[in-house]
């Protein structure tokens, strides 16, 4: 491990990469603590003080680095991104058009990388547009809680004032965006996947610290040592896959003999990564929403309660968070392989899979593979997601917030970016890095 860390920094091109790569998060982290304009700073630090109490921006604040309930530049974080780019990627199933595109190989993925930026920036124009009214109305049960009516976020309310704070919002999202793509192409690894890390990573301490407050040093380093042995458990998830042997049969063109080679297809036991557990998160925060915008107590006890889990989590809330992950995770691996498509590809190159005939008999075979091993991912994803809620449910210690999806985005992320690290090292064959 040493050893890779001055590998990492011998290579110029590699440290230069490095180096901008957090330059880029430092800039990011700068925006999601400078407030916009007209906006009480008062008022906002006792948004916080009842936002740590919970409430379903948790999951927003996760990603946007605690620049929701800092109301800064950075408002909206990733989040309008990541939904355009799950948006994008279920339409590709059902409009004709964007198949074709995805098609179409890197022509094709510019086209949908340039929509993708389009619904992000018309996704941010209109949440930004929700929530500065949430805020001049006083609705501050979206942040956590809700406080005195006499709060005033935005003091001298005016249509000017607001066109100016949405658009400020709607300029953030765009510039996180691009940073996230400026990282991708001069950094190191997928830049939107970095700047989730990021985002994750800076809200761990201060949790921590709530951890520590509330439920003491034993219950703390009971939750640590609970935490490392799901790292332990997300890394060896993350690594496990299916191989499927693939056999080439020799072929002469010309005077040349080509074929004849054995390779495989990795699936992973884990496909879909954490997508399934957004998708889940995302439903299940959608009635929460609705009662937020039309003052609904009822629903929004309901919500609280079964939709959300705060509190004492409900055992309707249990089956119906964990149902949806597994569902989702069903749903987006068939999205994600297509075994119609991975059988015709295999077909058309000359190869088959050891004792299955290639076409539809290798089409049914991958299917059937697939589906065996998406269940354990996903009964693992709901696990991950529901250990963290019932555990500080039961030491009466307020949530924190998405625990397990924390520790998912953390371990991927981290996973992928030292592959990509090992990838470029092992390019320049470090004796170092290769004994």
């Amino acid at each position: 491990m040493l050893s890779r860390l001055r590998n990492m920094f011998r290579v110029p091109d590699l440290r230069n990469k490095i180096l901008f790569t957090i330059a880029m998060v430092a800039v990011y982290r700068v925006g999601t603590h400078v407030p916009v304009p007209y906006v009480d700073y008062g008022a906002i630090q006792e948004l916080q003080d009842q936002a740590r109490q919970g409430g379903i921006v948790a999951f927003l604040n996760l990603f946007s680095g605690g620049a929701l309930t800092n109301v800064a530049v950075f408002f909206l974080g990733i989040m309008p991104y990541i939904t355009a780019s799950i948006i994008m990627q279920l339409l590709g199933v059902v409009i004709p058009k964007l198949e074709e595109w995805q098609q179409q190989g890197q022509v094709g993925q510019k086209k949908i990388t340039q929509w993708t930026r389009y619904l992000t920036v018309g996704l941010a124009l209109l949440q930004s547009t929700g929530l500065v009214f949430a805020l001049k109305s006083g609705n501050t049960t979206l942040f956590g809680g809700q406080l005195p009516p006499d709060v005033n976020f935005i003091p001298g309310f005016s249509a000017p004032r607001a066109a100016l704070i949405v658009l400020t919002w709607t300029a953030g999202t765009a510039l996180v965006m691009w940073i996230g793509e400026v990282i991708t192409q001069r950094g190191i690894g997928n830049g939107m996947s970095i700047v989730i890390f990021a985002s994750v990573v800076s809200r761990l301490p201060a949790e921590g610290g709530l951890i520590w407050s509330q439920g003491g040093k034993i219950q703390f380093f009971v939750i640590l040592a609970i935490g490392v042995l799901m790292i332990a458990g997300i890394v060896f998830v993350e690594s496990g896959q299916r191989r499927i042997p693939v056999q080439f049969a020799k072929r002469v063109v010309g005077r040349r003999m080509y074929g004849g080679q054995s390779t495989y297809i990795p699936l992973k036991v884990n496909q879909s990564g954490v997508i399934p557990v957004i998708f889940a998160s995302s439903i299940l925060q959608f009635p929460a929403l609705i009662a937020t915008a039309t003052n609904w107590e009822w629903l929004q006890d309901f919500a609280n309660r079964h939709l959300l889990g705060l509190g004492t989590p409900s055992l309707f809330y249990i089956v119906t968070y964990g149902g949806l992950i597994v569902a989702f995770a069903y749903f987006y691996t068939a999205i994600a392989f297509n075994p119609a498509q991975q059988a015709d590809v295999i077909r058309k190159q000359g190869g088959f899979i050891p004792g299955i005939r290639p076409g539809p008999p290798t089409e049914r075979y991958l299917q059937k593979v697939l589906n065996r091993i998406t269940l354990p991912g996903s009964l693992f994803l709901a696990f991950i997601a529901l250990v963290p809620v019932l555990v500080f449910a039961i030491w009466n210690i307020s949530q924190f917030p998405f625990g397990g999806t924390a520790l998912l985005i953390t371990v991927g992320v981290a996973l992928e970016t030292m592959k990509q690290i090992d990838s470029q090292l092992m390019m320049r064959n470090y004796e170092g890095f290769l004994t």
